[in-house]
């Protein structure tokens, strides 16, 4: 493994004189000439590597130069007659990279090939999204011919866990003469993953650098006020070799110190006193006001409190606003910045709020160049949609300088913000951290609002690696001396913690790879079961798997000698001591089990309870996210856990399930909820609500007989109970229950079980990691048989089925579940654009909170399709459980009526009428149907008419902003 070196000696500056005359004769030396700037030495290691026809590694940090080895890697291509392929995870990094190529070596040289997009595909260099490449290499493309080099851009990502099996199958999949270059953030286990390539892919340089061109500075705002987060002029690079020893001691040492500066491992990475005596007197002031003796100064202030609410922490700083926190950075000059808010909404909020604050950062002359670009980008977008886009405000905050960046804006817009800011005109961003993925827009300073964020589950603190992902954008190789690092003061602040996130900027990359249906059945197509299963052990996971067998042996070792050590403590002189505990055991389990079974009992007869309401029930919810009142607007018959839907008094629509009830939930009282009823329309659940204050004033009794009232009841069974008192009788009747060291012999047998299990968990691990990729192929290749799609010949041979055949072409997470649609015929009675609204239920998620009640769909034809796929869905999500594979998601309704009318031409505005989705989120939404269609249209075995109808679905919904792009 190389890494930076220290100092030179003059005879060692002489050796590389001399070898960079000798390389100046090389491809190199040609492709240095072709800079305007010299090659650090670790992007010169790479490229010598590459040259030498070895693959490589680079992991550096953002910003760092590592996209100059895989250009190095295309003009190496391009020199020898070859192609050359650059993939990246997102499709905006690959528009923006064909645009870079695109501009350096001629349109006609390079060609961009997306789910959407397809431009020059032929080109000697393509860039392209991983998975592009993935559904290449199974289809056997042609484009594959004379492919030389592969460049994996944000490599990294192959730890997602959603798409990352993606590169790992392009790994090990690409012909063994392709050279590959993978491009990675700064990981901790560099050696591992490039020990894994080299097993796959044979001889790699893992190149590793720590060094940042521009020194990375840390920083507090605490009100409008800039402090340095250290204490000393400390830079990123300095904080490198601290490494995780100085973070986990940081807290500790705050708490044990109680004053003065966090000390960690080296000088000069002391947290800043500032810092910490801010968090003190924090602390202090919530510890008054919490705990604090009367006095007319502390009544006054806690009556000011209880206007606040409760619970929330206070700080003696004033929090700046945002666009404080903006005019803040213009005066020190430390604009442009990129602010990181993780939240869309609070994106577009902070723009709104600078203009409203009378925020202007451009000149008169940015303003005039800043209008032109904008009209010349929206120049194809119909007039009618420009409303509905918000480009009127959009257009108002660039002119400005200010602008948001997140996932529900339109490419278009997005693509305009990223070119403003990178030439420099627009001087602040407030983005969601998918702009840290790869997009190449460096700022002078980033700002991170919070240090927590909102997972689609819970607020969770950002990790390590997310920090460094953010912060890494700042400072512009070339244009700035240093960049700056900015976390926002809260209250609740810990300046210590904050200073562990920046101390440790490397993260572990461990695999996401398991075989899905497709891989499998592409696999077994191509290779046949025994070298399938040789392959997939071959991957990433199964290495590291293998690598940590290792580590829980030798546990084990050492477990099995403590356990003689602990037999030897517990022996008895009256008997077996070991039988005698087993009998505690087993009481003790029996006991459990007991009190376990008593309990299932109540959570059945609640979950009927819960099966059993009807809309129109009125319900007292007595805990949860909506306790009281509520009626109920949906049943949940045919789940295994039944969530009905419910509207409460005050309009809120909710699910409720086992967790929001203490037992049995019974009706006490019903409604009749009109035909009529929507419960988008605000003025439908006022008026339904107002029925059920009505219905409770007259104390209408519930139609249906009262539900079960058994909770509580539910007791042992007869059988447990006889088994609990034969182990009472047999422990009392053994010869060890009557000596009297007894319990000192029982304390003694507790740690022995305890370690006993443990030792046979480590060894069930161990077991289970053993081949556990290939297990899980055996167990996708049994639910494939059990569908049809795999065929056993007479002398035991798997063979593919004419719907296996199918399946190879679709890719998507619910792979098998679109082919078990098009198989029973769910597409067949439907018109182009009902085909279009199918395939977005096939396709799109919804966000937690916007999963309700099922709408009416357009058409009876539509609906009937939707219930093959559903009720499909649920069987198939049977089978996955028996097999114990991972769940395929459920379909999704949300998005069939807004791709309905669009496939019918209806405006954007009317489209997105009554729904939660942003502009943004619908196109791309859309593109992902386009590119399910285009997979669908392009089966050879489908049939003819339903390959017709993807066609015509595709041209139907290609069009307007959809269609529209700065690239295509």
């Amino acid at each position: 493994m190389s890494s930076l070196p220290g100092p030179e000696s003059p005879s060692e500056r002489y050796r590389a004189s001399a070898e960079r005359a000798a390389e100046a004769k090389t491809y190199l030396g040609g492709f240095i000439r072709s800079l305007a700037f010299e090659l650090d030495d670790f992007q010169r290691a790479a490229c010598l590597s590459l040259q030498s026809g070895r693959g490589v590694l680079v992991a550096a940090p953002t910003g760092a130069g590592k996209t100059i080895v895989g250009e190095f890697a295309i003009y190496l291509a391009l020199q020898r007659g070859l192609k050359a392929f650059y993939t990246t995870p997102i499709k905006a990094l690959s528009n923006q990279k064909y645009a870079e190529l695109a501009d350096k070596y001629g349109a006609d040289q390079v060609g961009l090939l997306t789910g959407d997009t397809n431009i020059n595909g032929d080109a000697p260099v393509v860039v392209m999204t991983t998975e592009v490449l993935r559904n290449m290499l199974y289809a056997d493309s042609s484009t594959l011919g004379d492919l030389g080099y592969v460049v994996m851009d944000e490599v990294h990502y192959l730890a997602d866990r959603f798409r990352g099996a993606v590169w790992e199958e392009v790994i090990i999949h690409l012909p063994s003469e392709v050279q590959l270059a993978s491009l990675s953030a700064t990981v901790s286990n560099a050696e591992e993953f490039g020990a894994w390539l080299d097993t796959v892919r044979g001889q790699t340089d893992v190149i590793v650098s720590e060094h940042r061109p521009v020194p990375l500075w840390q920083h507090v705002m605490v009100g409008r006020k800039i402090v340095d987060l250290f204490a000393g002029d400390t830079s990123f690079d300095e904080i490198a070799p601290a490494g995780e020893a100085a973070v986990s001691a940081v807290p500790a040492r705050l708490k044990a110190a109680g004053s003065g500066a966090v000390s960690t491992e080296r000088p000069g990475l002391d947290v800043n006193p500032e810092l910490l005596s801010m968090a003190r007197a924090e602390s202090q002031m919530n510890f008054r006001g919490r705990f604090g003796h009367g006095g007319r100064n502390v009544r006054r202030q806690s009556s000011r409190r209880d206007e606040a609410p409760q619970g929330d922490p206070r700080s003696p700083v004033r929090k700046a606003s945002r666009p404080q926190v903006i005019a803040s950075l213009d005066r020190q000059d430390l604009l442009p910045a990129i602010t990181f808010i993780f939240s869309r909404a609070g994106c577009d909020a902070a723009v709104a709020q600078c203009v409203a604050a009378g925020l202007w950062l451009t000149t008169e002359q940015e303003q005039l160049i800043i209008a032109r670009r904008v009209d010349e980008a929206a120049q194809d977008i119909p007039p009618d949609d420009l409303d509905v886009l918000g480009f009127w405000s959009w257009r108002d905050g660039l002119l400005r300088g200010l602008a948001a960046h997140h996932a529900g804006m339109l490419p278009t817009f997005k693509e305009v913000v990223e070119k403003l800011f990178v030439d420099g005109l627009v001087k602040a961003v407030f983005a969601t951290e998918t702009l840290a993925l790869g997009v190449n827009m460096p700022a002078r300073s980033v700002v991170l609002e919070k240090l927590d964020k909102f997972n689609g589950e819970a607020h969770v603190n950002i990790t390590a690696g997310e920090y460094t992902q953010l912060t890494g954008r700042a400072g512009r190789r070339g244009i700035d001396v240093e960049g700056h690092a900015v976390v926002l003061w809260q209250p609740g602040t810990d300046p210590a913690a904050v200073a562990g996130l920046a101390s440790r900027r490397t993260y572990p990359l461990n695999s996401s790879f398991r075989p899905t249906y497709n891989m499998s059945i592409n696999l077994l197509a191509q290779f046949g079961r025994p070298r399938a299963r040789e392959i997939l052990e071959s991957s990433f996971a199964q290495f590291q798997a293998d690598r940590s067998v290792v580590g829980l042996a030798k546990q084990v070792r050492g477990r099995e000698e403590s356990l003689a050590g602990f037999s030897k403590s517990m022996s008895c002189h009256l008997g077996d001591f070991t039988d005698y505990s087993r009998i505690r055991r087993a009481l003790s389990d029996a006991e459990k089990n007991a009190s376990k079974t008593s309990s299932r009992a109540r959570k059945s007869v609640t979950e009927d309870s819960l099966s059993r309401l009807l809309p129109g029930d009125v319900v007292d919810v007595p805990t949860g996210r909506a306790p009281g009142l509520a009626v109920v607007l949906s049943s949940d018959h045919h789940s295994r856990e039944p969530r009905p839907a419910v509207m409460t008094l005050d309009n809120q629509l909710r699910r409720i399930g086992t967790q929001d009830v203490e037992g049995p939930l019974a009706p006490i009282t019903r409604v009749r909820i009109p035909k009529s009823f929507n419960a988008k329309v605000p003025k439908s659940r006022r008026d339904l609500a107002s029925s059920v204050r009505n219905a409770l004033r007259e104390n209408r009794p519930p139609a249906p007989p009262s539900r079960n009232d058994d909770f509580g009841r539910a007791a042992a069974q007869p059988d447990q109970e006889k088994r609990i008192a034969e182990l009472r009788r047999e422990l009392r009747a053994h010869p060890c229950h009557g000596c009297s060291e007894r319990e000192d012999h029982a304390r003694w047998s507790e740690r022995y079980w305890k370690l006993r299990q443990e030792t046979d968990g480590l060894v069930r691990q161990i077991q289970g990691r053993t081949n556990t990729i290939a297990k899980t192929f055996d167990r996708v290749c049994g639910v494939l048989s059990g569908y049809g799609y795999l065929e056993t010949s007479e002398d035991g041979v798997l063979t593919i089925g004419a719907d296996g055949q199918r399946l190879r072409r679709i890719y998507g997470e619910k792979d098998l579940l679109i082919s078990q649609s098009l198989r029973l015929g769910a597409f067949n009675d439907l018109d182009a654009a009902e085909v279009a609204a199918l395939a977005s239920v096939l396709v799109y998620q919804a966000k937690r909170e916007e999963r309700g009640l099922r709408p009416k769909l357009p058409s009876v034809s539509l609906e009937s399709a939707v219930d093959i796929v559903v009720r499909e869905w649920s069987a198939l999500e049977d089978v996955e459980e028996a097999n114990k594979l991972p769940l395929t998601g459920e379909p999704e309704l949300g998005l069939a009526w807004p791709m309905f009318k669009w496939a019918k031409g209806r405006h954007l505005q009317e489209v997105l009428s009554g729904t939660d989705l942003a502009a943004g989120d619908f196109v791309r939404w859309v593109k992902q149907v386009i590119d399910l269609l285009d997979q669908l249209a392009k089966i050879p075995t489908l049939d003819p008419r339903v390959s017709r109808l993807c066609a015509e679905a595709i041209k139907l919904i290609k069009r307007g902003v959809v269609a529209y792009s700065s690239v295509a």
